[in-house]
């Protein structure tokens, strides 16, 4: 039998200062009491009828039989974590990604920065990055057996286009950037290669794993970005006593107004990036997203609302974790927290 003990490792920059010794959430070394990661949730699917048949899994290899027939365990999430030695964040944090997209959005910048992972974990938090049902390390399952309907892939150009980069159909053929955009251009590419093919189908399962995955980790802090708004809200109206505040960064979805006072006392954060009022989409995108935060408000909710270009951070595009200037907009995320008594 295996016996797992804590341990304890740095991770550091020559630049920063130890944890211990920064005051005002100012950063500090990477040093870790512990790692791991996990699957949760899902379910198992019985499938039957189907041939048998043998393959060759390498070159020359001997034919094995794959028989495709029955039981499989399918639709599970999948988290890493991290918990520095120094725990700061009164919950952990827990990382949701946006549509077609996996952990890695929280990770390393396309460019090459570190990320709001290690952002948040050089303030003490424990963070759980996690990956939706069918994304990344979450897995597949067969289709249409199991997932309804076929994956989407998308082409080089759609997310240059469709988040803001630049500014509409034919920009990316053109190279055309918004003026003052934040998004490091140079390494796009970077950034097309982490998405990755996504159903319109699976968000039943999506948002049972999530609470799943609140079940086992939480109570916690919820930061979600695009598609991962609706279920960081939704999970929140199904187990409201395990968050204790809900982060969206340009949220695409959200929950149920009829359900709005479940969240009354979970107070909320919207972040809005640069270039909304001249895109085709993000103007009625935004517009939802203030009705519903009005719902809540009036069931008694706290929200609010900060529109990065107001406050003098401009720039930025819908991936706002990625811009040049992402470490400020996650101070203000940090500065929120604080002032909600979730870190000390």
């Amino acid at each position: 039998m295996f016996e797992f003990r804590k341990i304890a490792f740095a991770l550091s920059v020559a630049s920063a200062l130890p944890l211990a010794a920064c005051g005002g959430g100012g950063p500090g070394d990477i040093v870790l009491a512990q790692m791991g990661s996990y699957h949760v949730g899902g379910r198992a699917v019985t499938i039957e009828g189907k041939p048998v048949r043998e393959v060759r899994f390498t070159p020359g290899g001997v034919p094995a039989r794959v028989d495709p027939n029955g039981t499989f365990l399918v639709e599970h999430a999948y988290a890493q974590w991290f918990e520095p030695r120094i725990v700061r964040g009164a919950a952990p944090l827990l990382m949701m990604h946006g549509g077609g997209l996996t952990g890695v959005t929280y990770e390393t910048t396309p460019d090459g920065r570190e990320g709001w992972l290690n952002f948040f974990l050089r303030r003490g938090w424990t963070v759980h990055n996690a990956d939706a049902v069918e994304r990344g390390r979450a897995g597949w399952a067969q289709f249409p057996d199991i997932f309804r309907g076929e994956p989407i892939f998308l082409a080089q150009h759609d997310a240059y286009e469709r988040f803001r980069i630049g500014g509409g159909p034919g920009t990316f053929a053109r190279k055309e950037v918004l003026p003052g955009s934040q998004f490091p251009v140079e390494a796009y590419d970077a950034f097309v290669r982490q998405i990755v093919p996504r159903w319109t189908t699976t968000d039943e399962p999506i948002l049972a794993a999530y609470i799943a995955m609140l079940d086992r980790s939480c109570p916690c802090v919820v930061l979600a970005h695009s598609q991962a708004g609706q279920f960081a809200f939704r999970a929140a109206e199904a187990r409201p006593d395990k968050v204790r505040a809900i982060v969206v960064v340009e949220p695409a979805g959200f929950g149920d107004p009829a359900r709005a006072a479940a969240l009354k006392g979970i107070p909320v954060l919207a972040v809005y990036g640069d270039f909304i009022e001249q895109d085709a989409r993000w103007p009625a995108i935004k517009g939802n997203g203030l009705r519903y935060y009005d719902a809540l408000r009036a069931a008694g909710g706290s929200v609010e609302v900060i529109d990065l270009p107001r406050v003098g951070i401009a720039g930025n595009s819908h991936m706002v974790m990625m811009d040049r200037n992402s470490d400020a907009v996650a101070g203000k995320i940090q500065d929120w927290l604080a002032a909600r008594g979730l870190w000390r």
